[in-house]
This record gives C-alpha cells, structure tokens and sequence, in this order.
C-alpha cells in the first residue's frame, strides 16, 4: 500500500521542494516517479534504504510480541470495540492483497510504456502492434491478450485462433438461445420419441 501511494502521491501533489542530495546537486524533483528513479538514488542513498530495511525487518527492528500478526501497537487507525476492530483489520487485509496485485500491474506498466500511467501506445516495440488493426480491437483496451498467446507475433496462428474464436462464438449464442427460447416462447408440441413415448414438454430446460 504504501509502494502504491508512492507512486500515486508525487503524480498528483508533486514533490518535495529542496536538495535529495545537495552534494551531488540533485533536488527531488529531479527524481522521476516509478522505475526511472532506480537510476538517480544516489549509492548512499541506496546505502540508507537497506540499512532501514534492514532494521525494520530485524530482531530490533518493529516486531510484535502478541498473538496478533501486523500488531506493533501503533493504535491511532484502530478500535477499542472488537468488532469494528475485527472489520478494519479484514480492510487490512483486503486492501493489503489489492495493492500488492495494483503495484505489480504499475511496474509492469511502467516497464512497458516508461511511465506507470503510460499510454498504450508509448509501447511501440510491442509485436502485438501486428494485431492492432484487426476486427475486434476495440477501445479502450486494444487489442486485448492478456495471457499473452500472440505475443510471438505469427499471423497464421493469430488466424486459425480467430477462425477458432469465431466458431465458438457463434456455438455459444446458438446454446445461449436454446436456454432462453423454451422458457419464453415455450416448447415443441408432440413426441420427442413416440416409442418412449416422450413427449418434448417432459425434457427440462438446461
């Protein structure tokens, strides 16, 4: 959560006026957002990051004592009442799993485009550009792959899982309406099989 805000905050507050580092002439707004600040946090910088981490990850670092997992006492979010306590740590939880998954898709994005909120189209070296013009790529999302299949660029591979897709497609609306059209318009009359005698209204629907 806190790598999301990270990245979120400096976008929409800007960032911290004066020097990061003023031996080596370097002010904080010269650091961009995301992964291209990698390349300007100066090495004792990276030295100071690590030692922090370090302490915080260590024994005499933040630690809990109790039965409570996450709890080293700070309560100025928390609740005296167990049960709102019990549903902010779910929230916790809940969220804690969201930005993990949000972070993830920031440096991807930002690998990608050079910008964690980049544009799709910042990503010109992508062989999926081959699809681009294909029916079926629609906006927002473009040409929308994401297990990667035709990150190989063949078009005849594209082509036969087009043909693929189309057949299925159209399997699908027909077993779609085969739900539907009995419960609305209601069933055949007569026998399905006269020598079982059954009848088409004795089939149920699905």
């Amino acid at each position: 959560m806190l790598a999301c805000m990270g990245y979120i905050v400096p976008e929409l507050y800007g960032k911290w006026p004066g020097y990061l580092s003023p031996s080596q002439d370097l002010k904080f707004s010269d650091v961009p957002a995301g992964l291209a600040a990698i390349s300007k946090v100066p090495t004792l910088g990276w030295v100071q990051i690590l030692c922090f981490a370090g302490f915080i990850e260590g024994k005499d670092g933040l630690s809990w004592t109790n039965e409570n997992p996450g709890d080293i006492g700070w309560k100025v979010i928390t609740s005296s009442d167990p049960e709102m306590r019990q549903k902010k740590l779910a929230a916790d939880l809940s969220n804690g799993r969201l930005a993990m998954v949000a972070i993830i898709g920031m440096f991807f994005q930002d690998g990608l485009t050079g910008s964690p909120w980049g544009d799709w189209d910042n990503y010109v070296d992508s062989p999926l550009r081959a699809f681009e013009s294909e029916l079926g790529v629609q906006p927002p999302v473009g040409f929308w792959d994401p297990l990667g299949l035709s990150a190989d660029g063949d078009m005849a591979t594209f082509r036969r899982r087009r043909v693929t897709e189309i057949k299925h497609g159209r399997i699908c609306m027909l077993a779609t309406m085969g739900y539907i059209t009995p419960e609305i318009t209601g069933k055949f009359p007569g026998y399905l099989s006269n020598s079982l005698d059954l009848k088409f209204q004795d089939v149920p629907n699905g």
